[in-house]
């Protein structure tokens, strides 16, 4: 016959194993926000959500805020916008769009900035904080690409992607990749939330109950 480990021994190594994979799953989430913060800032300066194809009457591309279309008569693009330039950017849907997307890009770097909190509260606490950041900046992307087409049916990109461009209707134009990025961000927002709410209640409670040791032993 097998003989068992004591429950208090195997109880510890246990709880050993649960802590390890713990922390593991902890560092794999923070690199991942690290990495999504990159991404989300990168899809929010680029000027690459829409763009000309090959049956637009010029080239040229738009982004949340600044935008690039041709010159008929020099053929060259002719740039404008800024995201303090809030005259230039030719929606006030692009204007409603920026600022959640910009509110969600903010939240995912606070949320690494709460990463310092780690040394001096509660780790439970701080991943809750940090999922419920994570949460809210998933929202203010989702919104954020929600309203960006209603702005489609402005004077500027009208010029750019031909006269069927409307409301949510991009005429002879085509998304580009940082749109593409955007929408996909919203899901990677929505795990990195997740993830940092199951780390938040498995840090509440490291060992079951099921497996504390009641100073009894099997044979």
């Amino acid at each position: 016959m097998v003989k068992l480990l004591p429950a208090q021994e195997a109880a510890k190594i246990y709880h050993t194993n649960y802590v390890r994979n713990s922390r593991a799953v902890g560092v794999m989430w923070g690199t991942l926000t690290i990495c999504f913060s990159v991404l989300v800032m990168a899809l929010f300066i680029q000027p690459y959500w829409i763009g000309d194809s090959v049956n637009t009457p010029q080239a040229g591309y738009f982004g949340l805020f600044s935008y690039c279309v041709g010159n008929v008569l020099s053929s060259e693009l002719i740039c404008k916008g800024g995201p303090l330039d809030f005259s230039s950017i030719p929606s006030r849907a692009f204007k409603t769009a920026m600022f959640f997307v910009a509110l969600g890009m903010f939240l995912i770097i606070g949320s690494i900035i709460c990463f310092s909190l780690f040394f001096i509260c509660n780790t439970a606490t701080v991943y809750k904080i940090c999922a419920w950041m994570q949460l809210a900046a998933a929202t203010g992307l989702m919104i954020g690409c929600l309203v960006y087409p209603d702005g489609w049916d402005s004077s500027e990109v009208r010029r750019m992607c031909g006269e069927q461009t409307g409301k949510y209707t991009l005429g002879h134009c085509t998304i580009r990749w940082a749109f593409m990025l955007a929408i996909l961000s919203i899901g990677d927002a929505l795990i990195l939330s997740f993830l940092a709410f199951v780390l938040g209640y498995r840090q509440d409670k490291l060992l079951p109950d099921d497996y504390k040791a009641d100073g009894t032993e099997e044979v």
